[in-house]
């Protein structure tokens, strides 16, 4: 671990040994697993926040302006049907 910050945390026996299992099985340290498992956790949680911001934007529906851009880019953008 090349910059690693050493810290004490206090886990569940039986998680640790589930822990340590998983690490061996996968060919890595103790370290390494709780870091990667911590790395992707974080990720997952930003992940979840944008997309809750993004759902309390669209929650409320589009503004009428927003309706009406829309409604105009339809009216601009639409080919004739030949048909």
């Amino acid at each position: 671990m090349i910059g690693g910050m050493k810290t004490a945390i206090s886990v569940e026996d039986s998680l640790m040994d589930e822990a340590d299992k998983a690490a061996r099985d996968l060919g890595l340290s103790r370290s390494a697993l709780i870091s990667q498992a911590l790395r992707q956790y974080l990720a997952e949680r930003r992940s979840a926040e944008v997309t809750e911001q993004l759902n309390r934007v669209y929650a409320n529906g589009n503004s009428e302006d927003e309706m009406r851009l829309v409604s105009r880019f339809k009216t601009a953008f639409t080919i004739p049907d030949k048909w």
